[in-house]
């Protein structure tokens, strides 16, 4: 088994509970760890033997344009798409972190990570 990373993919979204933030936007940041067999490809170097890390980035950016309330809400959803359209997949991680939250002070980031 193996993990691949795909970390820091940066996207400006609309996700919040707040109607400004729907509104506004903002800046989120996005880490996906994902196990895998890859020993077919390690022996072969075919990267038709591995999961294709365009096609995740793809994957979560569509994700990422569908507005939601909950960070909750967003990662669930990314998760279920990969497994649905990479049954290989073995485990999934993410981690989504939303920059200057409006939360009333200054912060530079809340997060949420999720497993599946």
């Amino acid at each position: 088994m193996s993990i691949i990373s795909i970390e820091g993919m940066e996207f400006f979204a609309y996700h919040g509970c707040f109607k400004e933030e729907q509104v506004i936007g903002t800046k989120f940041l996005v880490d996906l760890f994902i196990e895998t067999e890859t020993e077919k490809a390690e022996l072969t170097d075919d990267p038709t033997k591995t999961i294709n890390y365009q096609e995740v980035y793809i994957l979560v950016k569509n994700e990422m344009k569908q507005k939601s309330k909950l960070l909750e809400h967003v990662a669930r959803r990314i998760l279920s798409s990969l497994k649905l359209h990479f049954p290989q997949t073995k485990y999934a991680k993410i981690k989504i972190s939303k920059l200057n939250p409006p939360l009333g002070g200054q912060i530079k980031n809340v997060s949420l990570t999720i497993a599946l």
